[in-house]
């Protein structure tokens, strides 16, 4: 979920939060927005390098839903329509637009949002079966599922509760639905739809290697993501001593000692890595983005919500926010209880 305001607003972020390679497709980048500017101008920038975009309309966090963003936009539903029409109007009927949404505690609600959002020219809608209030460790409303996917002829994509390729199936299977999403268990295991039931070791190595060859990719990301890959791979102890790396090198280096010679997964995949697009983006869009922040209306130049510093935390993310590293599950964490 990328913030439609700052990708605009700001460089940096559009270099740390967006990249792409020559055959990256199909490729649907999502967005959080709240205004058709901002929505409209994003989706522009991204255009030529992407095949479709998508509003996130279930976010269930605070920050989001204090600023408007995510499931806030469920009980807006005029603004979730005014940004669908917005791209449907000025961008070709080939690139989709989509909007990923949380069912409402009144079913009814979410039926009739998703009708009329088929009438807008959605090209498909994602479904996460639980409601905003719920938690990602509740079970999903297979039922509720069933009736929106019946209600609309567009396409449906379910989520929620998949786990595995077993989940998946088993979720699709139920539902007869057009396709099926997982989230906070691909963070764990990448390749899960491959049918592998730990992140395989290629996987890996894949990572390391886009961090070589993609410059943009923080140290934060990088070890981000590595953190959820090896949690079911490392040990309590060896999650301890990984988690609070601090450098490229740490963290590779601690790679090649620990896991790279010793780890071997069930399921192995070849990979050849594509070459990243250096992508430029329309200065007539950019620019008019800059003489003022939108958030706080300030000068650009006095602005203290775009100082954007993609590794601010100096490598010690996980630290900052966890006080018993050794006993934390990252897959139940506050900031990453979007989907599950």
């Amino acid at each position: 979920m990328i913030m439609a305001d700052s990708f605009c607003q700001n460089a940096k972020a559009r270099a740390s939060e967006f990249s792409t390679t020559v055959n990256d497709s199909p490729l649907i980048v999502q967005f959080a927005a709240n205004t058709t500017g901002d929505f409209l101008d994003a989706s522009k920038l991204v255009y030529p390098y992407a095949d479709g975009i998508d509003l996130n309309c279930g976010c269930p966090q605070k920050w989001a839903m204090k600023d408007g963003y995510g499931c806030a936009l469920l009980s807006n539903t005029q603004t979730i329509y005014d940004l669908m029409k917005g791209i449907r109007n000025c961008l070709p009927n080939d690139f989709t637009v989509s909007v990923k949404i949380r069912i409402l505690k009144e079913l009814k609600r979410s039926i009739e949002m998703c009708q009329q959002l088929e009438k807008c020219g959605v090209s498909f809608i994602t479904v996460h079966g639980r409601t905003p209030q719920q938690k990602s460790s509740e079970d999903i409303d297979i039922d509720a599922l069933h009736q929106v996917c019946q209600s609309i002829k567009i396409p449906i994509v379910a989520n929620g509760g998949v786990k595995t390729l077993l989940d998946a199936d088993n979720l699709y299977g139920t539902l007869k639905c057009n396709g099926v999403m997982a989230a906070s268990a691909l963070l764990t295991n990448p390749a899960l739809f491959s049918g592998a039931n730990v992140t395989p070791l290629s996987c890996i190595k894949l990572w390391m290697l886009m961090k070589d060859k993609d410059p943009n990719i923080s140290f934060q990301c990088y070890h981000h993501h590595l953190v959820f890959m090896l949690e079911k791979v490392l040990t309590k102890q060896q999650k301890n001593i990984f988690n609070h790396l601090s450098s490229f090198e740490a963290v590779d280096d601690y790679l090649i000692s620990n896991i790279l010679n010793c780890y071997t997964s069930p399921i192995e995949f070849e990979y050849n890595l594509d070459e990243f697009i250096s992508c430029e983006y329309a200065d007539e869009i950019t620019l008019k983005h800059v003489s003022k922040c939108r958030r706080c209306g300030k000068s650009i130049h006095y602005c203290l919500c775009m100082k954007y510093d993609c590794n601010n935390t100096e490598g010690k993310y996980f630290s900052s926010y966890v006080n018993d590293i050794a006993l934390c599950d990252y897959t139940g964490f506050d900031i990453f209880d979007e989907t599950g």
